[in-house]
C-alpha cells in the first residue's frame, strides 16, 4: 500500500515541488521519515499519530516509510504534517486517492486534529497557480491564499472536516481574498516645527526613492523625520504588495490574513545581528532589509552599528537583493528599500556647540565619523545636517503642510517621472541606470559643464556623480521642470557636501 502527495519546500520566495511518498509494508510497527528532514519535520510523525488517534483512526500495525522527494533537498518547517497525514489516509483507504490528485497540500496539525496556520501560503498559492494545480491549506491561511490567482483552494479548519470534504460528505466554502487593514497610521509631518531644509530633503527623497543620511545633535528631530517618511510615500503597486506579503508570510510576520497594502517601516536596533539584518539563521529567513522591501529601513545611531554589519548592507543597497549563502545553495530575497540613517556629529552629540561640546573637539568628531566607511557613505544619495530647533520656536506651534498634502505633491512628481519613461508604472529615479539617466536629464551644454566642474571640485566618485544626477532629476520633477537646470544641480550638490562628512 502506498500513496504520493504533492507539497512544497521553499528556497527563499521560490516554491520547490516536494513529493510525500508513503509506503506501508510488513514488519515491526514504526514510522520513519527520510529525505533530509529537519527536526520540525521529523517530529511530525508524533503530531500526525496523535491527530489521527483523536479522530478515532488508528494506524495499521505496519512498517511505514515516508520519503520526502527529492532526497537531496533540505525540508524545513511544520507544514509537512498535513501532506503526511493525507498520504497515510490514502494509503489505508480512508480517503479516495483521486480526491487529492493535482492538489498541493500544506498545514500543521495539532494533537486534537486542528489544522493550524503555516508560513509561505501565498507563495505556495502562486506556485500552485503557475503549475495549474489546486491548494489545500489551513483555514487560517485561506484569505491569504486567495490572492494566489486562478487556483482551486480548499481551506479546512480541522483534519476531520477536510476528510469529510474529500469524501464528499461535506462542502467547504471557498475563501475570499482579503486586503489587510491599512496600517498607514504614521505620524503627521505637520507635527514637526521648523526643519524646513530637512522637510525639503524628505520630499526629494520620497520622490526619487533616494537614500538619506541625517546628522544632528540629540533631540533635533531626526527620528521624527524618519518615522514620517513612509506616510508620504505613494501607495504600493499591486506587484509590490504581493512581494511584500510573500516576504512577511515566509518570515512568519503576517499577523493578519490578507494582502499588505501599507509600506513597511523597519527600525532595527544597532545590537541586531547580521542574520537579523540581512537574513539567515537556521532556516535562512529574510532579515530586516527584506522585511523593509518596498518601504523604509531606518538605522538610528549609524556610528554605533558594528562595521561588519554596515558592510554587509553595501551590496544589498546596490542590487536590491539580499543573498543568504549556504554550503549547498544560495537563497535570494528581494530587498529594494529606502535607507534612512541618522547619527550624531560625535559621541557626545554636541560638536560645534561651544557650551556643550566635549574637550576633545574636533578630534572626537573625526574619530566618530571614522567608524563609517567611505564606500558606505558614498551609497547615500543625500547627506543633510539637521539643526537643533530653538526652544522659542516650539512655543509658536506653527504647523507646515500635512503628510497628506505632501504625499499628493510627491505622487504628482512621480507621475511626471513615469510619463517621461512612457510607462504607467515605471521605476523611480534612484533606480535609473546610466543610459536611462542620460536620456531623462535633458541638460543643456552649460548645465553639463557646471555639473562636471562641480563634481571635479568636490572630487566625487563615479557612483557619487551619478547619484547627484538622480537627485537633481528628482528635484526637477518636484519643481515641475522637464529639463534639469543649474539650480537643480546646485541643490543636489548641496546634499553631497555636508561639511562634517567631507
Amino acid at each position: 500500500m502506498q500513496a504520493s502527495i504533492h507539497t512544497l519546500a521553499f528556497r527563499g520566495l521560490e516554491p520547490v515541488s516536494v513529493h510525500v511518498q508513503v509506503h506501508l509494508s510488513n514488519g515491526l510497527p514504526n514510522i520513519a521519515i527520510v529525505g533530509l528532514a529537519d527536526k520540525a519535520v521529523s517530529e511530525s510523525k508524533e503530531r500526525v499519530r496523535a491527530a489521527l488517534s483523536s479522530l478515532g483512526l488508528s494506524l495499521p500495525p505496519k512498517r511505514i516509510a515516508v520519503n520526502l522527494a527529492p532526497a537531496d533537498l533540505i525540508k524545513e518547517g511544520s507544514h509537512f504534517d498535513l501532506p503526511i497525514a493525507l498520504g497515510l489516509l490514502v494509503a489505508i483507504g480512508a480517503i479516495p486517492s483521486d480526491s487529492v490528485d493535482g492538489m498541493i497540500v500544506m498545514g500543521e496539525l495539532s494533537l486534537d486534529g486542528t489544522i493550524t496556520g503555516v508560513n509561505g501560503v501565498l507563495a505556495a498559492a502562486i506556485g500552485a497557480s503557475s503549475k495549474k494545480m489546486g491548494l489545500i491549506c489551513p483555514a487560517a491561511n485561506g484569505e491569504e491564499a486567495a490572492w494566489g490567482g486562478d487556483v482551486k483552494i480548499i481551506s479546512a479548519p480541522s483534519l476531520m472536516t477536510l476528510i469529510n470534504h474529500l469524501r464528499g460528505d461535506q462542502v467547504l466554502s471557498d475563501p475570499k481574498a482579503k486586503v489587510a487593514e491599512n496600517r498607514n497610521n504614521f505620524p503627521d509631518m505637520a507635527d514637526l516645527v521648523g526643519q524646513d531644509l530637512a522637510k525639503r530633503a524628505m520630499e526629494i527623497t520620497a520622490v526619487g526613492g533616494h537614500n538619506l543620511l541625517m546628522m544632528g545633535p540629540p533631540g533635533s528631530g531626526k527620528s521624527m523625520l524618519a518615522s514620517r517618511l513612509a506616510g508620504i510615500l505613494p501607495p504600493m503597486l499591486a506587484k509590490e504588495s504581493l512581494e511584500v506579503t510573500m516576504i512577511h508570510s515566509i518570515a512568519g510576520y503576517l499577523d493578519k490574513a490578507g494582502l499588505i497594502v501599507s509600506r513597511p517601516y523597519r527600525d532595527p536596533h544597532h545590537s541586531s545581528s547580521v542574520a537579523a539584518l540581512v537574513g539567515g539563521g537556521v532556516r535562512a529567513k529574510p532579515g530586516e532589509v527584506s522585511l523593509a522591501h518596498g518601504g523604509v529601513l531606518f538605522l538610528d545611531e549609524l556610528a554605533e552599528w558594528p562595521a561588519h554589519q554596515l558592510d554587509a548592507l553595501r551590496q544589498t543597497i546596490e542590487t536590491g537583493k539580499a543573498v543568504v549563502s549556504r554550503a549547498n545553495h544560495h537563497v535570494t530575497y528581494p530587498a529594494r528599500f529606502q535607507l534612512i540613517a541618522a547619527m550624531n556629529p560625535c559621541r557626545c552629540g554636541y560638536l560645534g556647540d561651544p557650551s556643550r561640546a566635549c574637550a576633545k573637539a574636533p578630534r572626537c568628531g573625526r574619530d566618530y565619523m571614522a567608524k563609517i566607511s567611505g564606500p558606505l557613505l558614498d551609497r547615500f544619495d543625500m547627506l543633510i545636517e539637521v539643526a537643533e530647533v530653538p526652544i522659542s520656536a516650539l512655543s509658536y506651534q506653527q504647523s507646515g503642510d500635512s503628510s497628506k498634502t505632501i504625499a499628493e505633491r510627491i505622487q504628482v512628481a512621480r507621475n511626471r517621472s513615469f510619463q517621461r519613461q512612457d510607462q504607467a508604472e515605471g521605476i523611480v529615479n534612484a533606480q535609473l541606470d546610466g543610459a536611462q539617466l542620460e536620456d531623462v536629464m535633458q541638460m543643456t551644454t552649460p548645465v553639463k559643464c557646471f555639473l562636471q566642474e562641480t563634481a571635479e571640485t568636490l572630487r566625487l566618485s563615479a557612483r557619487g556623480y551619478h547619484r547627484v544626477m538622480r537627485v537633481a532629476r528628482s528635484v526637477a520633477d518636484l519643481d515641475d521642470s522637464a529639463a534639469v537646470e543649474r539650480p537643480h544641480i546646485a541643490e543636489a550638490m548641496h546634499y553631497r557636501s555636508l561639511p562634517p562628512l567631507s
